[in-house]
This record gives C-alpha cells, structure tokens and sequence, in this order.
C-alpha cells in the first residue's frame, strides 16, 4: 500500500546494508543516510566494523547487547525492533546498519519497515552487498547457467521438499542448522550428520561440496574448502558458514515443452 505522505508522522527509519567486507562495499546512499542520522544502531559482528560506523556518526548503538548465549534469537530481535522504534516515535531520522545486505536472513529489518508503514512513517530498505553476492564471485558460480536454489540449512532439514540436483543448492546458516530452539550459537556434529544423511537421498555420497565463507576484513580471503559429501559431518564450521552443493546431474531437455516453444516461435 502506497505511503499517504500527507498524513505521514515525524520520524522515520532507513535499514541500510553495510556490506561483507569493511569499508569496501557501503554504497554511498547508505553512507548518506548514516551521516545524517539522528541515531544510528548497528548490527555487526566485530569492533572494528562498530568503529568504522561511528566514525560515520558518532550517536551509534550497538544492537549486540541484545543478544545472549543460551536466550532465544527471536527475543533478541523483537526487543531489537522495540529499541528502534522508540526511537523512531520520538519523531527521530534513525538508521538500523546492517552487516551484508539488511533484508537477507534478517528478521528485524523486515519487520522495522512493516511497523513504521503500519504506524504512519516513513520506512525503506537500502541493499548492501550480501555474502550470496560475494560467493558467486569467490567461487565463480554464474546462477543463469544450471540454477541455484537458497535455502536456510535447518528449514531444509525440517520441511519436506523437492530438491533439484541439477542445480546448485545452496544452505546457508550451517553453524546452527537443526536447532529449532533458535538459543544456540553452534551445533555439534550430530545436527550435521542428520543433514549429511538427508543430503545423500538425493545426492551421491562421494559428491564433492564445499564450505563458503565470506570475508570481512581487506586482508582476508575467502573460505572455501572441498571435502566429499560423507565427510560433512566431520568438517569444522561457523556459525555464519555456507554449504555449496554443486549439480551431480546434467540438465535433460524436456521434448515435449521444447516442441511447444519452437510451436510458437515460428507463429509468430
């Protein structure tokens, strides 16, 4: 529903995303909206990035102290969503930073903006550069060619599904995947053997997957780590580790569609 801007309340929130790497992948908007800020709250996982934004605006909050080991995740997002809306009622300009880009794998950003339509202010989204951007890049994947299919590692363990192994399939978050708690920080091996055993159904065991992780900082580079499919379950990982499971089978043509689209192409 379009924003009635006469009617609009004084306050507004602009979630903006920060990129992977520090420093390199802000887009200059972004940057704009922060400088202008009233109040900035930030959500990124270092120092370094926490002082890099406030060098930007000096009235920065960092939404970490909301999280805690063994306190469930959707606590710490709603009371998030809470702190910046306060702020956003006092009729403040705010801007929630976002490490990668604010509206992948980021329950608050999304609920921000929806609230502030809801109550009459202005809201929207500024996109940064996510890890998903970074790993086409890193590992020199082109989408277009067989696919890619994304999928949080614990949803696809948890819902049935149809998996298509002639493209890429791609489980993001593999550091927690199968705590429904959503309290843990990490899983054990078990969780990832439960996957490894679901994986096999539909993929050879002997099929070569690899980790992904971006990196943050200029000096790093990016993980990437090639071990068999049986081996999952044994290899180290993070929280923020992504599972990359190329296409074990090559794309078949289907007669019958193809027969109807050369149908059309000569009508025409």
């Amino acid at each position: 529903m379009p924003e009635n801007n006469s009617t609009q309340k004084t306050g507004s929130i602009v979630c903006v995303g920060l990129g992977m790497v520090l420093g390199s992948h802000i887009a200059p908007l972004s940057r704009q909206f922060i400088e202008q800020a009233d109040v900035v709250f930030m959500s990124v996982t270092d120092p370094l990035t926490e002082a890099w934004v406030e060098k930007m605006n000096p009235n920065c909050h960092s939404l970490q102290r909301f999280y805690a080991d063994g306190k469930d995740r959707r606590k710490s997002y709603a009371e998030m969503v809470d702190a910046i809306m306060a702020q956003v009622e006092l009729g403040k300009k705010v801007v929630a930073a976002f490490y990668g880009h604010p509206g992948v794998f980021a329950w608050a950003p999304h609920k921000l903006i929806q609230l502030a339509k809801e109550k009459g202010y202005h809201g929207h989204m500024e996109p940064g550069i996510s890890a998903e951007d970074c790993l086409y890049s890193d590992m020199g994947i082109d989408p277009g060619r067989n696919g890619a299919v994304h999928v949080e590692a614990s949803q696809f363990m948890l819902y049935e599904r149809k998996v298509d192994n002639t493209a890429y399939l791609i489980l993001w978050q593999l550091g927690f995947v199968g705590d429904l708690s959503m309290s843990k920080y990490q899983t054990d091996s078990a969780y990832r053997l439960l996957l490894q055993q679901l994986l096999i159904e539909y993929f050879p065991a002997k099929h070569k997957v690899a980790i992904y992780e971006s990196p943050t900082l200029p000096t790093e580079t990016a993980r990437i780590d090639w071990f068999f499919l049986d081996e999952l379950s044994k290899v180290h990982v993070e929280h923020y580790s992504t599972l990359i499971i190329p296409p074990c089978e090559v794309k078949k043509i289907d007669l019958f569609m193809q027969h109807k689209m050369n149908q059309l192409s000569r009508n025409q």
